[in-house]
Formats: structure tokens, sequence, C-alpha cells
């Protein structure tokens, strides 16, 4: 009898993701939200002591037009989480829908060497990760 084969996060990553910077504003982030077609964007750290920041969406949502706020005025630092939970992509995809559930998280970015390489979310792990363990020939 085989063992089934552990999906890690990295197989099933996204490896492009948006990186800006703190200072860039939300309407620069949200044109560069729809040119890639993307909904989340990651904020770059401002040294080697710093840690990530993450906007998604619904923080724009919520902080700039629930508020009337012009996304022109208002900088991505204002609005965004930080330091954000970022996963090993070494990690077992099982552990890391865990991690989701248990912090209340729907992406995450996958850092290796205080580096991010790529993002991870539901998507990725339901329609990829869980799709490929359950075709897996069962122990």
């Amino acid at each position: 009898m085989s063992e089934r084969k552990i999906i890690r996060v990295g197989d099933i990553m996204k490896d492009h993701y948006i990186l800006m910077h703190g200072t860039d504003t939300v309407e620069t982030a949200i044109d560069t939200l729809i040119s890639h077609k993307a909904d989340t964007v990651f904020i770059r750290r401002r040294d080697e002591k710093d840690e990530f920041g993450i906007v998604l969406l619904v923080d724009i949502a919520k902080k700039v037009l629930a508020l009337d706020k012009a996304p022109a005025r208002v900088n991505l630092y204002e609005i965004m989480s930080k330091p954000v939970l970022g996963v090993d992509p070494e990690m077992d995809i099982r552990y890391c829908a865990r991690l989701f559930d248990q912090f209340g998280l729907s992406t995450a970015p996958v850092i290796r060497d205080k580096e991010i390489i790529g993002v991870v979310t539901y998507h990725e792990i339901v329609l990829q990760g869980l799709v490929e363990y359950s075709r897996q020939p069962s122990p």
C-alpha cells in the first residue's frame, strides 16, 4: 500500500502577485488590481526589520468607499493589515486550511527566506490541492 502524497502550499500557490509600497495610493492600487485581475495587494517591508502588510478589496470597501474617502487621497499604509500572516511553501495544504480557519484568513503570502514568493487562497487550496489530494489512491 502506498501513502498519499502530501500536497504542499508551494505546489499550488500562484507565483504572480502584486507588491506595492505603503505610500502608494488606493487609487493606484485599484488601477493595478484591475489591470492584473487581482483582489489582493501585498505591502513591501520598509526595511529588513519591518513586516509585510496586506490590503484586500474588503479593506478598500470598508475603509475607503464606505467612509466616502477619495481613493487618490488615501495611502495603502492607512488601510492595510500588518503584520500579515504568511505560510511556508513546504506547509501541507491541510494545515494551511486549518490556519486559514483558525485566524479567519482567506489569502496569505507564501514566504521563503523573508521574501514573498507567491500567494495562496482557498481557491488554490480547494480547487487544486484538495482535488489533487482526493484523486490519489487511498492508503
